[in-house]
């Protein structure tokens, strides 16, 4: 793990990491909870993310002509991805997955379509992963569209099932973190 790894993971658990009882967005109980957004959200722990995303995601030399995930928890790890690309000039852009697609106007599922051209190559990351359902539905959501998803990343994976789901699907996935770098320090 280098020095931006550890100052991440350190940040994730001063920051996000609480021992409490919760029920998780998979509808799951817990004991922990982990809180992404106020880490991504902190201009460290941002710049850390988006570095970091940024070296993965090219690590694999896979085709990507934009990166996105479901809001919210995407929101911010997608900006820090492409601020951190254009840093690099190798500009990537990114794009939103709504929750369900606008009632109005556009009617549109994603934010940022103009930066995807059709049958586009794209990057889903999300915050914080338990079963991968959000990430799931975003997948499908980009293939119905018409997009192919070329890998997936989350910041921390819970290890419940998440990237098994992932891999059923046939999309190549990487955490930054697992729930076990999170406890181990």
């Amino acid at each position: 793990m280098d020095e931006r790894e550890k100052r991440l993971l350190s940040l994730l658990r001063e920051r996000s990491y609480e021992e409490r009882d919760v029920v998780l967005t998979s509808g799951k109980k817990s004991s922990y909870y982990i809180d992404g957004k106020q880490t991504t959200l902190h201009p460290e722990g941002a710049t850390l993310t988006g570095e970091l995303f940024y070296d993965k995601i090219r690590s694999f030399g896979v085709k990507v002509d934009a990166v996105g995930g479901p809001t919210l928890g995407a929101d911010p790890i997608v900006t820090a991805i492409i601020i951190a690309s254009y840093h690099h000039h190798d500009p990537i852009p990114g794009f939103i997955i709504r929750k369900e697609p606008k009632k109005h106007g556009t009617m549109q599922w994603i934010e940022g379509v103009k930066s995807l051209r059709p049958g586009a190559s794209v990057v889903l990351v999300e915050d914080v992963m338990t079963t991968g359902g959000s990430l799931l539905k975003a997948v499908r959501v980009v293939k119905e569209l018409g997009y192919t998803v070329a890998l997936a990343g989350v910041l921390l994976d819970r290890l419940e099932g998440g990237g098994e789901a992932l891999q059923a699907e046939s999309v190549p996935f990487f955490s930054l973190f697992t729930i076990e770098d999170l406890k181990r320090g």
